[in-house]
C-alpha cells in the first residue's frame, strides 16, 4: 500500500509532462557557401611540322554550389469593381381582349321551389 502511495503522483506527473510544449528555438546558422571549382590542365600544344597534332583538352574544374532563391515579393491590392448600369424601362401591356358571349342552356326542366 505504501508503495502505491508513492506511484499515484509519479504517473500522474508522467502523464501531464506529455501535454506540454515549448516554443520552437532559433533559427540555425546560415549554410557554408560551396568552393569554387578548379580550373582545368591547359592542353599540350601539338608538334611542328606540316600539321601540328592536336593538344590534349584540360580537364573541367568542379561547379561551386548554387546560391539560395529569394523571397517571394507580396501580392498587389486588388481594385474595385465597377458600378452596375442601370435597368431599361418595361414596356406597357397591351389590353386584354373581350370575352364571347355565354350561350343559354337548353331545353332543361325548370323545377319552382315556393318559400315558406
Amino acid at each position: 500500500m505504501n508503495t502505491m502511495i508513492k506511484l499515484v503522483p509519479v504517473l500522474a506527473a508522467l502523464a501531464l509532462g506529455g501535454c506540454l510544449s515549448l516554443p520552437a528555438g532559433p533559427a540555425g546558422p546560415q549554410g557554408a557557401t560551396g568552393a569554387t571549382g578548379d580550373t582545368g590542365a591547359t592542353g599540350y600544344t601539338g608538334a611542328s611540322g606540316n600539321t601540328g597534332a592536336t593538344g590534349r583538352t584540360g580537364a573541367m574544374g568542379s561547379t561551386g554550389a548554387s546560391g539560395g532563391t529569394g523571397a517571394t515579393g507580396d501580392t498587389g491590392a486588388t481594385g474595385y469593381p465597377g458600378a452596375a448600369g442601370a435597368t431599361g424601362a418595361t414596356g406597357d401591356t397591351g389590353a386584354k381582349g373581350s370575352t364571347g358571349v355565354k350561350g343559354t342552356p337548353g331545353n332543361g326542366t325548370v323545377i319552382v321551389v315556393p318559400a315558406r
